[in-house]
């Protein structure tokens, strides 16, 4: 039961949050199911010590049951020309192809074009609301130069990499 005023609009209340600019992260991991990704901007660092990271999915998603059960995953930060792969699997098909990563058991999938990947092991996971929070424990990253895909009210956008 919502303890939220009847004349509270979610529709609105989505619209607002979406006035918040993100990156956009490919989350991948090793099912029951096979190698999953799932598209997510609820992405934040938590802690440098440890290295702790979190990510939230609807407990209604198709492959809620899939990642709460995955005891490693990777982040991936997308690079801008990355759209099609964040689309894919924000709605399309989770299931990766054998082409589409590299992996060394028991390391999760690791998709071959992201800003930054971090390898992760599940820390702690908890129901909030309407989503489940997993919190990772970082165990290993690698970044490379490259411009972020980002976004922001509903459209993708770019982060410019300063350094270039």
């Amino acid at each position: 039961m919502s303890d939220v005023s009847a004349d509270f609009d979610p529709r609105a209340y989505r619209r607002a949050l979406g006035g918040f600019a993100t990156g956009v992260c490919v989350v991948t991991a090793h099912t029951a199911d096979g190698p999953l990704g799932i598209t997510v901007n609820s992405f934040t660092s938590v802690s440098l010590d440890p290295p702790l990271v979190l990510w939230c999915m609807d407990i209604k998603s198709d492959r809620h049951d899939a990642f709460k059960g995955a005891e490693r995953f990777a982040v991936h930060m997308l690079p801008v020309e990355d759209k099609a792969m964040s689309d894919r699997f924000a709605w399309g098909v989770a299931r990766l192809d054998e082409t589409e990563f590299d992996t060394t058991n028991p390391a999760p999938p690791r998709l071959r074009n992201a800003v930054t990947r971090l390898e992760c092991e599940t820390h702690q996971q908890m129901v909030l609301g309407d989503h489940l929070v997993i919190v990772g424990r970082v165990m290993s990253f690698e970044t490379r130069p490259g411009d972020a895909l980002t976004y922001f009210r509903g459209q993708y956008g770019t982060a410019p990499d300063p350094a270039a």
